[in-house]
C-alpha cells in the first residue's frame, strides 16, 4: 500500500495534463467550467455522461472539443425517430466477388460516440446503444466485437420538446454515470461568446494528451485514499434516498418512489476521487462528495405524483438529503 503523500506526489504528476486540457478545450468553450468538469470527470472514472440543456449551450462543441484535444476515435449520432439499430452498431453485407457477409461496422466503434438528442430516438435504438455502453461489447451477426478502450458515451438531451421523443426508461439512465444540467452563461460570457463567433480568427483545438495519458491516470484515479469515514458517508447519502425517516426526513417519505441503486454508491466514490484528482489531491474529503452528488443522484430518485403536483423536484430532494446526512 502507497501512503498518503506518495499517492499525492502521484497525483500530482498524472494530474498535470487537467489545466493543459482546459486550456485547449478553453479556446473554443467560452465559460461552462461546470460542465467541462463533469466531462473531465467521466472521463477520468470511465463513466457515461448525459448532458441536459436547452439548445445552443455548447453541449455538443464542448464533448467534440474534448474529443479533439484527446487523440482519439470520435463519432457523432444524430439521433432520429427513424433510426435503426444497425445504424449504430453496423451490419452484415454481402460481398459478390468473395460470395461471403462481411461485417460492416458502424459509427459505435470509436473512443467518444455523441449521442445527440438520445429521446429521440425509439427504444430498440437506445437499448443497442446502453448494451455497448454496459458491456463494452457490439454483437453484429454470430461476431462478438470488443469495443477499444476509452469507449466513452456522452448524450445529449433537450428538455423543451416533448413531442415526438421517447424518454429513457429508469433502468437506463441508471447505466449513465453523471446526468449534468446545464444552464446558460453570464452576461459577460456572452458578450465573449458573441465577440469570439463575430471574429474572423476561428482558433482550434490542438491534440494534447494521447489516449496512454488517459488510461494511466484512470489507474492513478482508483488510488486516491478513500477513508472509511467518506464511505459511510457515502452510503448515508445513498441509503437516505431509499429510506428518509431513518434520517428523520419524514416528509421526503412521501415524496420519493424509489431511490438511488448500488449503482449509485459506486458512482458516487468513483465521481469523488476523479473529482478529488482534479484538483491534484490524493485523498478525497467531505466536500469532493458534496460536489458531485446532484449529478450523480438527480437521474436515479424517482418521485411520486405528490412531489410532481407540488412542483418538488430531485434537486430538491438531494438538498435535503445532503443538509440531514451528518457529514464527517
Amino acid at each position: 500500500m502507497l501512503d498518503i503523500r506518495e499517492i499525492n506526489e502521484k497525483i500530482e504528476r498524472e494530474s498535470a495534463f487537467v489545466d493543459l486540457l482546459n486550456l485547449e478545450i478553453g479556446k473554443k468553450i467560452v465559460g461552462q467550467k461546470y460542465m467541462v468538469e463533469r466531462l473531465m470527470i467521466g472521463l477520468l472514472s470511465n463513466g457515461h455522461i448525459l448532458l441536459e440543456g436547452v439548445p445552443g449551450l455548447a453541449k455538443t462543441l464542448a464533448i467534440k472539443s474534448l474529443a479533439t484535444a484527446i487523440d482519439t476515435k470520435f463519432s457523432r449520432l444524430q439521433f432520429t425517430p427513424d433510426l435503426l439499430p444497425a445504424d449504430l452498431v453496423g451490419t452484415m453485407i454481402y460481398n459478390q466477388k468473395k460470395e461471403e457477409f462481411i461485417v460492416r461496422k458502424g459509427p459505435l466503434f470509436a473512443n467518444f460516440v455523441l449521442a445527440d438528442e438520445i429521446n429521440r430516438a425509439p427504444a430498440k435504438v437506445q437499448s443497442a446503444l446502453l448494451e455497448a455502453m454496459q458491456e463494452k461489447q457490439v454483437t453484429i451477426g454470430e461476431n462478438t466485437f470488443i469495443l477499444e478502450e476509452p469507449f466513452l458515451v456522452l448524450a445529449t438531451q433537450n428538455p423543451l420538446e416533448q413531442e415526438g421523443t421517447y424518454p429513457l426508461p429508469e433502468a437506463q439512465l441508471d447505466r449513465f454515470m453523471l446526468k449534468v444540467v446545464i444552464g446558460y452563461p453570464t452576461k459577460e460570457e456572452e458578450r465573449l461568446i458573441m465577440r469570439q463567433n463575430l471574429s474572423n480568427e476561428i482558433e482550434t483545438v490542438n491534440k494534447v494528451v494521447a489516449v496512454d495519458q488517459i488510461l494511466n491516470a484512470r489507474q492513478a484515479v482508483r488510488l486516491v485514499y478513500m477513508d472509511e469515514k467518506i464511505e459511510k458517508y457515502i452510503l448515508d447519502i445513498v441509503f437516505a434516498s431509499r429510506f428518509p425517516k431513518e434520517v428523520k426526513l419524514d416528509k421526503l417519505a412521501a415524496l420519493i418512489n424509489y431511490g438511488g441503486s448500488p449503482r449509485a454508491s459506486i458512482n458516487l466514490a468513483l465521481a469523488s476521487k476523479a473529482y478529488a484528482f482534479i484538483k491534484r489531491r490524493g485523498y478525497v474529503i467531505p466536500e469532493d462528495v458534496r460536489a458531485v452528488a446532484h449529478d450523480v443522484m438527480r437521474h436515479r430518485i424517482g418521485l411520486t405524483y405528490e412531489a410532481e403536483a407540488e412542483n418538488i423536484t430531485t434537486e430538491q430532494v438531494i438538498n435535503e438529503i445532503l443538509n440531514a446526512v451528518e457529514v464527517p
